[in-house]
């Protein structure tokens, strides 16, 4: 049988320091599975820049990598200040819409701010490293207190706790960003600070408008999604549990319980989660992480993480590749321990033919000791399926289709693999095998176990499970 592979995918942010073909390779060479380009910072340029490499280094080494384009979203930022500026605590500071700031006064944007604001809400800067108390706002500028002073930089996020934002889930910016996104080929699409279901399909609409096949993510980051979590994980495709908006608007204390709640909700409901934000925070300094940041990260992968994600680390730290290095050595330590969800239906639980396909699949590679599942699958539903029932053998997800296999880079568990079109399902199963020992996940004379449609090329089709040796 061959070497047990790493399940657990990783993210890395693209950034400054992660910008060269030579450190992009080097990334994907230590375990990156995906990449993220943050729209909120850097030029449409940049970005086309760094597209073009991840597909030059994923034609390189011949691995797919999942490319994520992260919207900026209704995110309330610092506008640009001449210089950072320090807060001293029980200051007092105006804090003004951009657009209408002079000199000494705190700007933010959007305006909406100068709205919104009431005397006793909080105004929390920088993942609330600054926090300010409103104590009068008069036409639009409100007084504040600073209650924990500190530096303050430009376009550094603010976030009022539990006070509604009159900006609809898709900014002009980011109405500005998406065609550019998808005219790159990304594979997903992250949306920023989701209140509702219908933020998740109104993105949707717009990008089946543009004819592109990318998925959602829908990032959890406000009370008002966790409040409706079932509904809106019924509409993405996928979800991150981006903790620090939301811990900054929930409470810290809160989110860890809160992250194994989404965690296990995606996993029930087979769609990929990816968690997020301060993972190897130290990392960005130091090539070492600390112990705590340690434990994070094998707390989220035995809570069943799909994807555990790097920000500043790969982004703008001095540690990158370390960073990722150690992603992969705590994820290859702590996955042994996993244990496979067996899952029967629910008394009065409508189970699809698809999931039904899945769970028996892995009940019986579990059962044979089989080396690997086979899943030829035409959008990488199917393997979505088999992955959420965390198997302890390897999936391989194949497709002729290159999104679905990029897309499926994403998925635990599933080392994916683009395979020729197939005409009969007897070709299908033969050439499944002959590309899955190819890509080195099986050998010869292993047992595998292939779930597949009898109806190839057809969507949604999984109707046969073949028990096959390689």
């Amino acid at each position: 049988m061959a070497a047990v592979r790493r399940r657990t995918k990783i993210v890395a942010t693209i950034g400054p320091v992660s910008s060269s073909h030579d450190m992009m390779r080097a990334l994907v060479d230590a375990g990156v599975d995906a990449v993220r380009l943050n729209l909120s910072h850097g030029t449409h340029d940049d970005h086309a820049a760094s597209a073009r490499m991840v597909r030059e280094v994923q034609a390189e080494v011949g691995k797919p990598l999942a490319l994520i384009a992260d919207l900026q979203g209704p995110k309330l930022r610092i506008g640009d200040l001449p210089a950072p500026r320090v807060l001293l605590k029980d200051e007092e500071i105006l804090v003004v819409g951009e657009q209408v700031a002079v000199d000494g006064e705190l700007p933010v944007a959007p305006a909406v701010i100068g709205e919104v604001l009431r005397p006793g809400h909080d105004v929390l800067i920088d993942d609330g490293l600054v926090r300010l108390t409103v104590q009068e706002v008069d036409q639009g500028r409100a007084m504040c207190r600073v209650v924990v002073g500190g530096e303050v930089k430009s376009h550094k996020g603010v976030n009022l706790p539990g006070v509604p934002i009159p900006i609809p889930s898709l900014t002009k910016k980011d109405l500005d960003d998406l065609p550019f996104a998808l005219n790159l080929g990304v594979d997903f699409v992250a949306l920023s600070f989701v209140r509702a279901a219908a933020d998740v399909r109104d993105l949707q609409a717009i990008i089946r408008q543009h004819g592109s096949p990318a998925r959602v993510i829908a990032k959890i980051e406000k009370a008002e999604a966790v409040a409706v979590l079932d509904e809106v994980l019924q509409e993405a495709d996928a979800v991150m549990v981006a903790r620090g908006d939301l811990g900054v608007e929930i409470g810290a204390a809160t989110v860890p319980l809160l992250q194994k709640r989404i965690i296990l909700r995606c996993l029930e409901a087979g769609k990929p989660v990816i968690t997020a934000t301060q993972m190897l925070e130290s990392m960005i300094e130091h090539a070492e992480p600390t112990r705590a940041e340690a434990s994070d990260v094998a707390n989220a992968v035995l809570d069943g993480t799909s994807a555990v994600m790097l920000s500043a680390e790969t982004a703008t730290g001095n540690y990158p590749v370390e960073a990722v290095r150690t992603m992969d050595s705590i994820a290859r330590a702590v996955e042994p321990s996993m244990g496979y969800r067996h899952q029967l239906p629910e008394p009065g639980e409508e189970t699809t033919v698809g999931r039904a396909m899945s769970n028996g699949a892995c009940d019986l590679a579990e059962t044979l000791g089989a080396s690997a599942i086979l899943v030829p699958t035409f959008t990488g539903r199917t393997a979505s399926a088999v992955a959420r029932l965390r198997p302890r053998r390897p999936i391989v997800g194949l497709s002729h289709h290159q999104t679905a296999v990029q897309q499926m880079a994403l998925e635990w568990g599933v080392t994916p693999v683009l395979m020729p079109q197939t005409e009969n399902v007897e070709d299908l199963w033969t050439r499944s095998l002959e590309v899955a020992l190819k890509c080195g996940v099986i050998e010869s004379g292993d047992r595998v176990v292939t779930t597949a449609g009898t109806a190839v090329n057809l969507p949604g089709s999984t109707n046969v499970i073949k028990v096959d040796i390689a």
